[in-house]
């Protein structure tokens, strides 16, 4: 698996790419490279955390709230990536 943390600006960090392989799925991967984004984040100084996702991820929604992430916004449907698709906003304090 893998994701990437980078500044969103001088106080959000944003969580992006999660990725686990299909049989990695179900092992905590997801939860441990989000918990370490969040960990690196605070670390860094930052005071906030957010990210942006689809509404078909409810996989990766696990994850992200139980990491203590909440939906904040949801957009209207757009298209993007030759699908029309829902994004969302999600956010945590640090």
């Amino acid at each position: 698996g893998g994701v990437f943390c980078v500044r969103r600006d001088d106080d959000v960090a944003q969580l992006r790419l999660l990725h686990v392989e299909p049989e990695a799925r179900g092992l905590g991967v997801g939860a441990a490279l989000v918990g370490e984004c969040v960990r690196f984040a605070a670390d860094a100084g930052y005071t906030e955390m957010m990210l942006w996702t689809t509404a078909l991820q409810r996989p990766a929604h696990r994850v992200y709230e139980r990491a203590g992430f909440v939906l904040e916004e949801e957009e209207p449907p757009a298209e993007r990536f030759g699908d029309v698709v829902h994004g969302q906003v999600w956010r945590k304090k640090l």
